[in-house]
């Protein structure tokens, strides 16, 4: 589904998908997790409740978990979303971060409930690791913030399908500690 806008478009884990949220699984199962959280859209609900089989914890979705939502450009190629709309494209290739989708949101509204989100989770689980099973671009405005990364920078954080993210903290300073590690690559 490279080179498509799906971020609210909810579709299923492919089979690859569920391998490596299986591998992802048997990387974590000797975590201490004491919550798993997870946007609601099914592939990421998937994938976390394969994560959560080694634990005896539920999954908590929460919409503010959700990718950016692109609106009337859902489900269209960068084609087509380059001829329907070049304007529009070119500003999107110039500026990601300044772009406001038709019907849908720009990545400032992403990143407040991104960020709202995390910050409940955190002050919920203070002291105990908790996962979040979600997006790429949610998984980079997390690290971002944790890097005072700005935001016209954030795409420079590589982020594959189903790797693993580590913050830690130490007295309310984030640390990054694993970025975009992928087991199922280095077998």
């Amino acid at each position: 589904m490279r080179g498509r806008c799906y971020g609210a478009l909810d579709i299923p884990l492919s089979e690859e998908g569920r391998s490596q949220a299986l591998q992802t699984a048997e990387y974590l199962s000797k975590e201490p997790l004491s919550a798993i959280y997870s946007s609601p859209l099914t592939r990421a609900a998937e994938s976390a409740a394969i994560v959560a089989g080694p634990h005896c914890c539920a999954v908590q979705t929460t919409p503010d978990l959700c990718e950016l939502n692109f609106g009337a450009l859902e489900g269209l190629t960068f084609d087509e979303v380059s001829a329907a709309h070049p304007e529009l494209y070119q500003e999107w290739m110039r500026s990601p971060t300044e772009v406001l989708f038709p019907g849908g949101e720009s990545f400032s509204i992403m990143r407040t409930r991104v960020l709202r989100a995390f910050h409940q989770i955190r002050s919920q689980h203070d002291g105990h690791s908790a996962a979040i099973v979600s997006h790429a671009g949610v998984n980079r405005i997390l690290l971002g913030w944790a890097l005072q990364v700005p935001d016209s920078h954030v795409f420079r954080i590589g982020q594959d399908y189903a790797a693993v993210n580590l913050l830690t903290f130490s007295n309310d300073f984030p640390a990054v500690s694993l970025l975009n590690y992928t087991h199922y690559k280095s077998r």
